[in-house]
């Protein structure tokens, strides 16, 4: 059974038109993109809502990310030589997670280059 995707590019539209129109301009670039990553509602979801702490907490615990995203934090990691705390700061995300995606994620390319 495949897992089906929300349609992120048709909520945020939707939410931008009734919420707040004039920050559609700020999010074109985004929502002109033929897909949309986690990364880009995550981008989205920045520009569209206010960030507060009480709404961060609350938010925080509904994350996922899909393994793209999560190379692309890795990768952003490696290319600007931060720490597990630095990234984990800017992503807003726990170093234990940050550190367990790069045990899981160090591993399965390893075992991908072995099979080769």
């Amino acid at each position: 059974m495949e897992r089906s995707v929300p349609n992120y590019k048709r909520i945020f539209e939707d939410i931008i038109q009734k919420k707040c129109p004039e920050k559609y301009s700020l999010c074109a670039h985004l929502l002109n993109k033929s897909e949309i990553s986690a990364m880009d509602v995550l981008k989205l979801n920045a520009i569209v809502f206010d960030k507060n702490s009480e709404s961060e907490s609350i938010n925080q615990k509904h994350k996922s990310y899909d393994s793209d995203t999560i190379n692309k934090i890795l990768n952003y990691q490696k290319e600007n030589k931060l720490s597990n705390v630095e990234v984990s700061r800017h992503f807003n995300l726990s170093r234990s997670t940050i550190s367990k995606w790069k045990k899981t994620f160090s591993a399965a390319q390893i075992n991908n280059f072995v099979r080769l």
